[in-house]
Parts: C-alpha cells; sequence; structure tokens
C-alpha cells in the first residue's frame, strides 16, 4: 500500500496516528548517541523546531521563518521519526509540546544562541563590520541612554543589527541566562542576582539615577511650592507590578509615614502609556528621572517638589560571565559608557 503523503496545505490538527508521547514508542535497540545525532539531524530542522516550540504553532512558526506550513510540518516529521517519539500533540488551537520537546528544546535553544554567537566571532576575524546584538531594555533605560547608543552605533556601524526587548527584569535576566538576550541594559538588580538559572551574570554600574514625581501639566498640583506625603494618599496613582522592586519602595515609604498605600492606582510599565495617563488625568507618577526630562522640558509635565521617595538605584547593564561579549555587543559597551561620561547632573527641585 501506498505511504501516506501529508496534504498540501496541512492544519495544526494532523488526523494521522500519532506515537506515544516518549522514549518508550522508539525500538529497544534503538540509542541515541552523539554519533547519531551529528549524521541525522540537520540545522534547519532544529531552527523549525525551536520556532515551533517557542509560537506553540506550525502556521506562526513557518510565517516567522517565511517558510510554508507544510516545509514546516515536514521538519517536525522528520524529527519525531528520528527520535521513534511525539513531540508535539497537535490540535486547532495549535501544539503543545511534549516531555521530550521540552527536553530537547532548552539544548536546541541554547545551540542556537551560541551559532548567533559564532556567526558574529567569525565575522569579526574576518573583517566584517556586522553582528547582532538582542537587547534587552528596563523603564530606565528604554527613554534615553539606549536609543542614543543605538542611534550611534547604527550611525557608525550601520552592518550590525540590533533587536531590542522591553520587559521587567523578571522576564529580561532569565532570557539573558539562557541566550536570547546578549545584554539587558536598565536599572541592575541587588546582589541577589548574582547569578541567575545556574549561570554567572555580572552587572555593571553606569550611573545613579534619580526618581522625580511627575503629574501633567494640568494637573491641580503643577505649581504647587510644597507637597507633603499625606497630601498624595487621595490622588490617582500609576504604579510598577507589585514584583518590581520600585513598588516595594514605594510601598515602604508610605508604609513607614504611617499611611496606606493609594487605593486608586493603575499598574503599568509601558513609559508611553504612562505618559499618555498623565497629560489625560490627574493622575501622578514616580519614574526615572531621564525618563521624565524631555516631557519635563517639552512642558508637558511638571515635576513635584518632593525627595521622600529617594533614588531609583543604580542603571547600568548586565552580561553573562562565562562567555565574552560578541564585537558588536562590546561596541554597543562602549557607546552606553560613551553617553554616561556625557550625561548632565540631575537638577533638583528647589
Amino acid at each position: 500500500m501506498a505511504r501516506d503523503r501529508p496534504p498540501a496545505f496541512p492544519s495544526e490538527q494532523d488526523p494521522r496516528p500519532r506515537r506515544p508521547a516518549g522514549t518508550a514508542a522508539r525500538m529497544s535497540n534503538f540509542r541515541i548517541t552523539p554519533n547519531a545525532l551529528s549524521h541525522k539531524l540537520k540545522l534547519h530542522q532544529l531552527q523549525i523546531f525551536e520556532r515551533v516550540l517557542a509560537r506553540r504553532s506550525l502556521s506562526r512558526a513557518a510565517s516567522e521563518l517565511h517558510l510554508t506550513q507544510p516545509t514546516v510540518t515536514k521538519a517536525i516529521h522528520d524529527l519525531e521519526a528520528f527520535f521513534g517519539a511525539t513531540l508535539f500533540e497537535r490540535s486547532n488551537r495549535g501544539v503543545t509540546p511534549t516531555e521530550l520537546a521540552l527536553v530537547l528544546g532548552r539544548r536546541v535553544h541554547a545551540m542556537m544562541a551560541e551559532i548567533r554567537y559564532m556567526a558574529d566571532d567569525i565575522d569579526a576575524v574576518l573583517g566584517g563590520a556586522s553582528g547582532h546584538v538582542v537587547v534587552g531594555t528596563l523603564i530606565a533605560a528604554s527613554a534615553k541612554l539606549l536609543p542614543e547608543a543605538i542611534a550611534r552605533l547604527m550611525t557608525d556601524h550601520p552592518g550590525i543589527q540590533v533587536t531590542v526587548r522591553e520587559g521587567p527584569s523578571a522576564q529580561l535576566l532569565p532570557a539573558l541566562a539562557t541566550g536570547d538576550v546578549d545584554i539587558v541594559v536598565g536599572r541592575l538588580p541587588g546582589p541577589d542576582m548574582a547569578s541567575i538559572s545556574g549561570v554567572a551574570v555580572d552587572h555593571h554600574k553606569l550611573y545613579r539615577e534619580d526618581l522625580c514625581l511627575v503629574v501633567g501639566a494640568q494637573h491641580p498640583l503643577a505649581r504647587a511650592s510644597q507637597i507633603a506625603l499625606p497630601d498624595l494618599i487621595d490622588h490617582i496613582w500609576i504604579l510598577p507590578a507589585p514584583t518590581s522592586p520600585l513598588r516595594a519602595s514605594i510601598e515602604r515609604t508610605f508604609f513607614d509615614a504611617g499611611l496606606r498605600l493609594p487605593a486608586r492606582h493603575v499598574e503599568s510599565l509601558s513609559l508611553l502609556t504612562n505618559i499618555g495617563i498623565l497629560m489625560h488625568s490627574d493622575a501622578l507618577a514616580l519614574i526615572p528621572y531621564d525618563a521624565a526630562a524631555q516631557f519635563l522640558t517639552m512642558g508637558l509635565l511638571a515635576r513635584l517638589p518632593t525627595t521622600v521617595f529617594g533614588t531609583f538605584g543604580d542603571v547600568g547593564y548586565s552580561i553573562r560571565a562565562d562567555r565574552p561579549l560578541t564585537p558588536a555587543c562590546q561596541r554597543l559597551v562602549d557607546y552606553l559608557k560613551q553617553i554616561t561620561a556625557q550625561r548632565a547632573p540631575t537638577p533638583t527641585t528647589e
């Protein structure tokens, strides 16, 4: 009987019988060895697998890799045939990885990162000025420091590609450990974060950032000459996420003064969203001075005269301690240091 061929345009749902999701489905005399892996597995198959695992979808992985869905489906089927076990359970909503897929995924993920590093290193040896830097950024660096550094990098080294991923440190630091990002720029974590998921991380301070309490220019407090903490309790606040260090610092300031946290508040880590809320409401927000500076200069925001909340903390960059920076990433670090050296001191509210 002729062997079934995959449909020309398969959906996420594959109607053909699947092998059991586990190594027990393999022949008892078949063993995975380094030699078997190097001879049978192809790099493009692993690249496809990594994207399917990340996106939990054959169609989205195909779109991201600019491949047809049948090509992606065949690559996954070939991998499953090699291992003799299912990697993904299909459904109309996408795919769900099996235990084997998760184990394989951790190794493939690291392998893809190493290939990217290898490409940059080889290019540097051959005298090229290209490369790819994946940067994780926090709010403290996203408004001024990092944009200026990237702008200089692109001007002086147009062959270098930069990818920016914004998020909280709870997401970006683990991504640094796995190789998803090359460097994280923003507020530095505490000394307890010298190791992330067993990977040693070096944190390099660039400068100490001040906090400023800001409101929209139309706010009733915008022209106040004096502000006391009890005056702020009944206003709407924009607060960072409960898991962030800044949120803990804000809560501690209120509690130490015998006050409750403002009951009316919005939780947001998006700088542009926060600025928009401030401009269209009577809300207050504590943000790093560099993030607020251009909006203060333009007259869109006003800074309230208080320093009760202290400083934001040390701003810098975090990198893995177990591998040298790629030439492209080193160039970005050099620009971060240049911009820091040219940084003007934060003006006072007095």
